[in-house]
């Protein structure tokens, strides 16, 4: 009996040093344990202030890019099968809501080569649904309904992972990037992001499509565009487009360069990029290509020394340099005004580019002054309503309502630990829980303390009375907290992310409650009932 008391005290005392440790670490003075403490509890965004976004993703222009890269494809297989037509077109579409309405038209295919256009389409495009449009020469071609849900999920969630990427690397531990599930919003995501202070530049970078390629350059610079489309007839060339160079501080004027439609090498084949200084001390954006990119960039350059090279981002060209010799798989991209552009187009280009284009339906910023009034009520009501459970406790109970209130601090402390070693986020609903695992443990106290009365009530020893007490209430302790815990995940699967925040602290709350009311609380009487100065009786 000895010998099991103290192992579990050990168990106890071993687990309150851990907890405690997870907290407040291994603090030097009082201003440390406040620091180690706002370090290691992260607080939610009603809590610390910061950005909160609703973003709309644009699926119509994933929808649009996937037709136009099929049709440029089929371009390729009709020439090789030597199928004519006269155009090839992809419309264009307002909103998400019209994204099915987006359609490849191909016309002027003759008749006599209907069969072999068929056939090309069935056999190479089996995603999308070919239809004629009024005779046999026009065809209309459209994503098919399945495939249409599948391209736009898969948009929502690259959009998301793009977005939590760039925010990761601004070292946002506790930010949220997550699907808005209220109902007709399947195309929109909830960002939040505690402790920001810089709303616009986040704004910028999390908005960016980041679209980046490096363009051959035929023509330029023009003061504009028109002087550009004057230079060729009014009519460009075929296979290019105009681009102008990105608006930058102490910089008069835009320029205008006229590059290849197709891009030498694209955003999507960098592997690596990071910030750097020239050697006049001008920033700089240095890159790594993938391996194939590498090889194909090294011919490209080898061939066109003396010529020029635009890097163009999100149709604005950042740099516009001349090729010196050969270059493969690294480069630099020069011309860049400031530290903050360097930084941000190396962010954007380690984190990839969005797949669609974003729209700000809801931009909120939340001041830290509503966090400190909110934890500022929150600690009062905790305060209050353990005050009025520890009174409670030990006048009803007495010398045995200690033990109660021994088991619900330990409770806390727990609770507090787990939230720090899982990296969880403390929000207000999150303090609500906590609140509430109060109630909780102190009813899992009253049970077994109930139970115990009622076996003294027979006649049986203390001993005897306090084994059966806990061997009676421990099935019912078991049972209200499985079915509350089910009742939690039912709230984090399907809620949003303050009813999330309440449901994993009242998760924790509760596991650590069956803990302390169960084994702590057992250990504490065990104690008490053993040894030289055991009690004779129990103030229950």
């Amino acid at each position: 009996m000895k010998t099991n008391l103290k192992v579990r005290s050990a168990v106890i005392v071993a687990t309150i040093l851990i907890c405690v440790f997870g907290i407040i670490g291994f603090p030097r003075s009082l201003a440390g344990i406040k620091q180690n403490f706002s370090s290691n509890i992260h607080l939610g965004l009603d809590l610390r202030g910061g950005l909160h976004l609703v973003l709309e993703v644009q699926v119509q222009d994933a929808v649009k890019a996937d037709a136009l890269q099929s049709g440029e494809r089929l371009k390729e297989d009709l020439k090789k099968e030597n199928v004519t037509w006269g155009s090839m077109d992809v419309n264009d579409v307002a909103s998400v809501a019209e994204a099915a309405n987006v359609a490849l038209t191909i016309k002027g295919v003759p008749a006599t080569q209907s069969s072999a256009f068929r056939n090309v389409v069935a056999e190479r495009y089996s995603t999308y649904n070919l239809t004629t449009l009024g005779n046999s020469t026009d065809y209309l071609m459209k994503l098919k309904p399945t495939e249409l849900l599948a391209l736009e999920a898969d948009t929502i969630q690259r959009s998301i992972d793009t977005i939590g990427n760039r925010v990761d690397q601004l070292g946002l531990a506790e930010k949220s990037v997550q699907q808005y599930g209220r109902a007709g919003a399947d195309f929109q995501i909830l960002v939040q992001l505690p402790g920001v202070d810089d709303p616009a530049r986040v704004k910028e970078l999390i908005g960016t499509a980041a679209v980046l390629e490096i363009d051959d350059v035929k023509d330029g610079p023009y003061a504009s565009r028109d002087a550009a489309l004057g230079q060729h007839g009014g009519i460009l060339p075929l296979n290019t487009k105009l681009v102008k160079t990105k608006p930058r501080a102490g910089v008069d004027g835009e320029q205008w360069y006229l590059v290849g439609k197709n891009p030498v090498v694209s955003g999507q084949e960098m592997r690596n990029a990071r910030p750097s200084q020239g050697e006049f001390g001008k920033w700089e954006t240095g890159f790594n290509l993938s391996q194939d990119a590498g090889k194909r960039f090294g011919r490209y350059t080898e061939a066109n020394v003396n010529n020029k090279l635009a890097v163009v981002l999100d149709n604005e060209a950042v740099s516009v340099a001349t090729i010196e010799n050969k270059i493969e798989d690294s480069g630099r991209i020069t011309g860049l005004g400031s530290q903050d552009e360097a930084v941000d187009l190396s962010r954007y280009l380690r984190s990839g580019s969005l797949p669609a284009s974003i729209h700000y339906l809801e931009d909120r910023s939340i001041g830290p002054s509503l966090g400190a009034d909110s934890i500022h009520e929150g600690f009062v009501a905790g305060m209050v309503g353990l005050i009025a459970v520890v009174a409670v406790m030990l006048i009803y109970y007495k010398r045995s309502g200690i033990n109660a209130v021994l088991a619900l601090l330990l409770n806390a402390i727990i609770l507090l630990a787990a939230v720090a070693y899982f990296g969880a986020v403390l929000t207000l609903p999150g303090i609500a829980g906590v609140i509430l695992t109060i109630g909780m443990a102190v009813d899992s106290n009253v049970l077994i303390f109930e139970r115990i009365r009622e076996e003294l009530r027979t006649g049986k020893s203390v001993v005897a009375a306090v084994d059966a007490g806990f061997g009676k209430a421990w099935w019912t302790i078991v049972d209200t907290h499985v079915t509350t815990m089910v009742s939690c995940a039912f709230l984090f699967l399907f809620g949003e992310g303050p009813v999330k925040g309440f449901a994993v602290t009242l998760m924790i709350g509760l596991a650590a409650n069956v803990f302390t009311a169960v084994f702590v609380s057992r250990t504490i009487f065990d104690y008490e009932l053993s040894g030289a100065n055991r009690v004779e009786a129990l103030s229950i």
